[in-house]
């Protein structure tokens, strides 16, 4: 294996010392709208939305400054404060401002502001609007230091927070059982992935004596193969569950159960893209070991032919979407396994991915506003005049996220299917039927939404959202037309620093073979989905379907394996842990415990209480030593 030569940070000076405000404002908002209560609720959601704004100012200064130096210089150490202190081992509250870091702050902060705009008017009506919005600004926080953060032990409490804010909001409403059950399902899945984040870090500390990314870039190459591997792995299996990649992605689709805001949230801007950022920012480690980085792009290409199954299947607009997003993180996690040459591609479609799918997952918000709140496609039809704006918006989304020519996905996932070729034949045309099950069901989505005949309830009135809702939408479709015309052309250059060894990115009017025979598959695809969903749409699911929509409804059945080998009692795992637990574990605190009681007993009968004891006691003790020095002497 090649190690990564990555560039070394330099002190942050001049407008990067304001970096931390990025982070102070949305905790600051969030602090306020708690403690105050209440009394902020008239006005407690204008104050939530100013504070990613400031973010985004702040990210875009930052970011035009990174910019404007040479590159070795734009990898930017802005330390706080000493965080923790133990002995010769210290851990820094620091930033690291650099071009990865800086992208992720632009996207968390940009789509993150948009959605807060738009909840105004989503969340209008709701009695604790105010919570919500605190909750929002946490999780703005809490990603923004997850994403700056200069060491592995603070990205971990952005981790965390990240974790909290998604359980809090997903169960937002949670006076329903249904929101009450995925918010905990989200919370204890993703624990599953701290498990191996956890050992991670103390495999680390183990190892370079530091989780600063400057002492483990530095010490990366010292790793034995094994050891790397090792520490691939379980940087992996965190990044798996934070971005619902096989086998931990069951929460995913369950997390809809949120507010849908919160769904454009997790799914553009924060939670998802996190295991990615993870990924990118560890190559390091994984440049020591290819057979942590093979078994990166084995998850990614199974996740996104998973996700693209589960969204051919589902009739509930969000879960089909939210398929889509497991999809789409699956190819960002391919190429983030192949390696430098796909470090780039994969933060390329992170960004691509995170303009349309905010603007898909807010346009179905947008169409449940009008339709009485209810998800189901099989009661849509016909909302393409009775929504204009939304149809016009989502349908730019629908073209990105498909990679129709020139569109944001033309480029990023594109060049990920390029990629995936040049690294393995069979990979690569993986992740080609990939993109034409996306043409088919996003095609799908389309027809039984916005065409055909109306299927409207009679309490169904559909019409366009407020402005404060709409305006969201269009900037967002304008960044998925724009965003990777704009970006093909110096994300790499600009990217270099951070992540070394970046290939030249394809021009804009790159059209090799394989991205021919690429559209020519995303248009089969399209065209069936076409086909299939052209003519009338039963109002009910139809009961007499194949194995394979079967189980594509029923999430690929991950839900039933959970709880088959990790969950329901009697089966083999559970019963081998809870024996373990009873007695290994148990019996050694017990028996422990027992031990010293044993001890206590005896010493127990010596203390009588009564001074003729102790005093006959201390004389026997004073002739056994006399005895010991005299046999000594003698001796």
């Amino acid at each position: 294996m090649i190690p990564l030569e990555l560039t070394a940070s330099v002190p942050a000076e001049g407008m990067f010392t304001w970096g931390w405000t990025m982070i102070a404002a949305p905790a600051l908002g969030a602090l306020l709208l708690l403690v105050l209560g209440r009394l902020t609720d008239r006005w407690g959601h204008y104050l939530a939305t100013l504070m990613p704004i400031w973010s985004f100012a702040i990210a875009s200064t930052l970011f035009v400054g990174l910019l404007t130096r040479p590159g070795d210089q734009r990898v930017v150490s802005a330390p706080l404060y000493e965080w923790i202190s133990a002995g010769p081992w210290t851990a820094s509250f620091g930033l690291r401002i650099d071009p990865l870091s800086i992208l992720f702050a632009l996207l968390v902060t940009g789509v993150g502001s948009l959605i807060h705009i738009y909840s105004i008017g989503y969340m209008a009506h709701d009695p604790n609007r105010r919570r919500f919005f605190a909750y929002l600004n946490l999780f703005i926080t809490a990603m923004l230091i997850l994403v700056l953060a200069d060491n592995y032990l603070l990205l971990f409490m952005g981790w965390e927070g990240v974790g909290l804010s998604s359980y809090l909001l997903i169960g937002f409403w949670q006076e329903r059982p249904s929101a009450a059950k995925a918010a905990t399902k989200a919370f204890v899945m993703n624990r599953v992935g701290d498990v191996g984040m956890s050992i991670a870090l103390i495999l680390m500390i183990a190892l370079f004596g530091s989780t600063s990314y400057d002492v483990v870039n530095a010490g990366a190459p010292q790793m034995t193969t094994p050891i790397a591997t090792l520490l691939g792995i379980l940087l992996l299996v965190g990044a798996c569950a934070k971005s619902a990649q096989v086998p931990l992605q069951a929460w995913l689709l369950d997390a809809m159960e949120g507010p849908t805001p919160v769904s454009a949230l997790i799914h553009a801007a924060t939670m998802v893209t996190a295991g990615v950022y993870l990924v990118v920012r560890s190559g390091s480690i994984y440049a020591m070991s290819e057979a942590a980085s093979t078994v990166v792009v084995i998850v990614g290409t199974v996740t996104l032919l998973a996700g693209a199954w589960i969204g051919s299947a589902k009739d509930d607009i969000k879960k089909v979407l939210a398929g889509s997003t497991m999809s789409q993180i699956g190819y960002m996690m391919l190429a983030a396994g192949i390696g430098p040459a796909g470090y780039v591609f994969a933060i390329f479609h992170l960004l691509t991915h995170g303009f349309f799918k905010a603007n898909m997952f807010l346009g179905a918000g947008s169409i449940m506003h009008g339709m009485n709140d209810d998800v189901n496609m099989r009661h849509y039809g016909g909302l393409a005049r009775a929504m204009r704006i939304t149809f016009i918006t989502f349908a730019m989304g629908y073209l990105a996220i498909i990679g129709f020519p020139f569109f944001a996905g033309f480029y990023s996932k594109d060049h990920i299917i390029e990629a995936a070729f040049e690294h393995n034949v069979i990979i690569g045309i993986l992740a080609l039927v990939g993109a034409g099950v996306t043409g088919f069901y996003m095609t799908r989505l389309m027809m039984m939404t916005f065409f055909g005949e109306k299927r409207w309830r009679a309490d169904q009135h559909p019409h366009e959202s407020p402005a404060v809702m709409w305006v969201p939408l269009v900037i967002l479709a304008a960044m998925s037309v724009f965003g990777g015309f704009e970006f093909n052309n110096w994300i790499g250059r600009f990217l270099a620093p951070a992540v070394n060894g970046v290939p030249e990115v394809p021009g804009l009017f790159h059209f090799s073979p394989i991205a021919v025979i690429t559209l020519l598959v995303v248009a089969a695809g399209v065209a069936l989905g076409w086909w299939l969903y052209r003519g009338d749409i039963p109002d009910e699911a139809p009961q007499n379907v194949s194995v394979v929509t079967r189980i594509g409804r029923n999430d690929l059945y991950q839900d039933t394996i959970n709880a088959a080998a990790f969950t329901n009692t009697g089966n083999g795992v559970v019963t081998g842990v809870v024996a373990v637990d009873d007695h290994a574990i148990d019996a050694v605190a017990n028996g422990t415990g027992t031990a010293f009681a044993g001890v206590g007993q005896l010493f127990k009968r010596v203390q009588t209480g009564y001074v003729r004891s102790y005093a006959l006691t201390m004389v026997a003790g004073s002739v056994l030593i006399a005895v010991v020095l005299i046999l000594g002497r003698l001796a």
